[in-house]
């Protein structure tokens, strides 16, 4: 069977990974415990890994970075004396603690020069010209509907669930999963649900074998990109739902 090979932009960098980690375990930035965020950073990877994403040099440089902390933490500090009054201690996390807030700091001021661009975009200095026949149409988000980063973590959920599971991974030559395929099982399934009746992501993935887990992750979000099926959650960290668009 060919090998299955996707790349998807996710995260932004390795940064904006960490950032991520740091707001979602709510750890004070100025004091990282290291090896639960070296851990959480190490688990992501190995999901990215997993669906055959192609993960960029960076994250594995930030990969080894951490891991240098980590063990530079477990050595004595090292005390340096300013002058007679002043001692300080190295600490390891110095550095990334400085680059995680200036990522931050320009992160935002990125988001603000984006609001400002998209202000902008609303005055004229003329009448404004119809350009609806050159316009794309894209489909606007319904109300919780989510992201692809929302979908990309709620599957590293599955795989971690899986994996705690010890489901063994068997290889049948006579077993072969398409996109297509998967993509006409989804849609059949979830077709059959009444009107205002959803299907839980999680239950999409009661199979044991991992092509067929990230096919069926890839199926789902063709579905979704053709505007067939939406996923959506009712409330922010609720069990993500499927539906019939």
């Amino acid at each position: 069977m060919e090998e299955l090979k996707i790349k998807l932009d996710v995260f932004e960098g390795p940064l904006d990974l960490l950032l991520h980690l740091i707001k979602t375990l709510e750890i004070d930035i100025y004091d990282i415990p290291i090896a639960e965020i070296t851990e959480q950073y190490m688990a992501y990877i190995r999901s990215m890994q997993l669906l055959d994403l192609e993960v960029a040099g960076e994250y594995i440089v930030m990969a080894a970075t951490l891991m240098s902390i980590k063990s530079k933490m477990l050595l004595p500090q090292v005390a340096v004396n300013f002058d007679d009054d002043e001692i300080y201690e190295e600490d390891p996390r110095e550095k990334l603690v400085n680059q995680l807030l200036e990522y931050r700091k320009f992160k935002y001021a990125a988001t603000i020069l984006k609001e400002r661009e998209e202000e902008r975009e609303g005055f004229f200095t003329k009448e404004a010209t119809n350009l609806d026949e050159y316009r794309d149409e894209v489909p606007k988000m319904k109300p919780n509907e989510v992201t692809i980063i929302d979908l990309f973590l709620a599957f590293h959920d599955v795989v971690n669930r899986k994996e705690l599971q010890e489901l063994i991974e068997v290889n049948v030559t006579s077993d072969s999963y398409t996109i297509e395929d998967k993509m006409n099982e989804l849609l059949t399934t979830i077709s059959l649900l009444d009107k205002h009746e959803t299907i839980d992501f999680v239950s999409l993935f009661k199979m044991r074998t991992k092509t067929e887990v990230v096919t069926t992750f890839m199926a789902m979000l063709e579905l979704m990109k053709d505007g067939k099926i939406r996923a959506y959650q009712e409330n922010i960290n609720e069990p993500i739902q499927l539906a019939c668009c």
